[in-house]
């Protein structure tokens, strides 16, 4: 795909110079500097055609980083592997330099030996790639960092620094799942399952240590072996799950509580899915009638189905129409529905509802004659909404920090919990 890869500094002098095709020769190299690098004019354009070969190049602070074929090549898939090339080079040495790219020749050469193969892109996954290559690029650092980090090599944690201080000390969390779902039009749950995620903000002062416990029953188990049934009934089983790197994990599979050193401002402190127990916000009843072949009666009704204290939001149903629909008349309860013509779908929004509720929409739509004999495919209706719990029963049992330093204990600290349910792939059939 790619015949070479060349790298210039504004003056246009080669710093990395790799041929992977032999139709590509030391005069491409020329061609860029005197037709891009030192052009009269500003080039704008990132796709360049000299002398039937193409030159594409990005550029980063005073650095060109440019690929070279003479094949008829996808020019996204090129810029997308250049900007691969700069995340890799990123993560192993830093900032993009002059400087830094002298510094790790060696590194830059065995790096793109790993990445292209006989120009083909292999593997630019930079956790990959470090399993191979392990050394460290070398990095020139400003006085600034070079004293952050001696102060940083002393201690265990690299992603908290000392001396952060405030004056209210305030942790927050906020637990955000994505149910999806798939339902048949009888009611049968084909496939449900939710994506969770807590996203951790901290502002606390000091090295705190914080912990919280939740009500899991972990389904996996490190030696391979099934976990047991859980004792409570309010225990969830989570099925997988990931952590930031601040989390002690022995902790969490002695204690089920998650213990770790924040990170100063907000982060992803925990990935999470779940199958089993899921509670279902709402159902979604459809009933489809063919009136002739010139018209189709559809009404939807929506069940919500958790605490009538509890209030759902920004509520949405895209109910799919026939390519040949000519008109739609329509009746909702509540909300506002429209016709959408260029989505072929009815749009239908709430903008609240309560626990235990039902509301109904009824649509005639009138069709086009058509010469196909090919009948409708009936796509499935789709839903979005947002309510305030977690439908996977997720539950943050106590939240604690400590900070023995400090002269603040756990009740000087502001804590906040906040669920967040919202629809990811939340489909009927009709």
């Amino acid at each position: 795909m790619i015949g070479g890869l060349f790298c210039y500094n504004h003056k246009g002098e080669v710093l990395i110079s790799r041929v992977f095709r032999d139709d590509i020769g030391r005069n491409a190299v020329d061609a860029f500097r005197v037709n891009i690098i030192h052009a009269r004019q500003q080039v704008r354009s990132p796709v360049t055609n000299i002398a039937r070969t193409s030159f594409f190049h990005i550029k980063r602070s005073n650095l060109w980083l440019a690929a070279v074929t003479k094949q008829n090549v996808n020019a996204t898939m090129v810029f997308e592997f250049l900007l691969k090339v700069v995340e890799v080079m990123q993560n192993y040495f830093g900032k993009i330099s002059e400087e830094n790219v002298k510094n790790n020749f060696v590194l830059i050469y065995e790096l793109l030996d790993e990445i292209v193969d006989f120009g083909y892109p292999q593997n630019t996954d930079t956790g990959v790639l470090k399993t191979f290559i392990t050394q460290q690029g070398v990095k020139s650092v400003t006085k600034e960092e070079q004293a952050a980090i001696t102060s940083q090599v002393t201690g265990q944690i690299g992603w908290r620094r000392e001396g952060i201080k405030y004056r209210r000390n305030e942790l927050f969390l906020d637990v955000m799942e994505y149910v999806n779902l798939l339902m048949s039009p009888q009611g049968q749950v084909l496939s449900a399952h939710v994506a969770g995620k807590i996203l951790m903000k901290s502002y606390l002062s000091g090295m705190p240590e914080c912990k919280f416990g939740i009500n899991d029953k972990i389904a996996m188990d490190s030696k391979g072996k099934p976990a047991e049934e859980s004792k409570t009934k309010s225990a969830i089983a989570i099925d997988d799950c990931q952590f930031h790197q601040c989390v002690k994990l022995s902790k969490f599979e002695s204690e089920h509580a998650i213990s770790f050193i924040p990170p100063d401002g907000e982060n992803e402190l925990m990935r999470y899915r779940t199958t089993k127990d899921i509670s279902l916000p709402f159902r979604v009843i459809p009933l489809v009638r063919e009136v002739g072949r010139a018209k189709l009666e559809v009404k939807v009704v929506v069940k919500s189905n958790f605490k009538p204290s509890l209030l759902a939001q920004k509520i949405e149903i895209r109910i799919p129409t026939p390519l040949n629909t000519s008109g739609v008349q329509l009746i909702c309860m509540k909300g506002k529905a429209k016709y959408k013509a260029s989505e072929n779908a009815i749009v239908w929004k709430i903008k609240r509802m309560g626990g235990m509720k039902e509301s109904q929409i009824s649509a005639e739509i009138e069709l086009l004659a058509t010469d196909t004999k090919k009948k409708w495919t009936r796509p499935p209706i789709s839903m979005n909404f947002e309510v305030p719990f977690a439908p996977s029963g997720f539950k943050v049992r106590y939240l604690k920090v400590f900070e023995p330093k400090l002269n603040y204990s756990d009740h000087d600290v502001i804590k906040w919990v906040r669920y967040i349910g919202r629809s990811g792939l939340y489909e009927t059939r009709c």
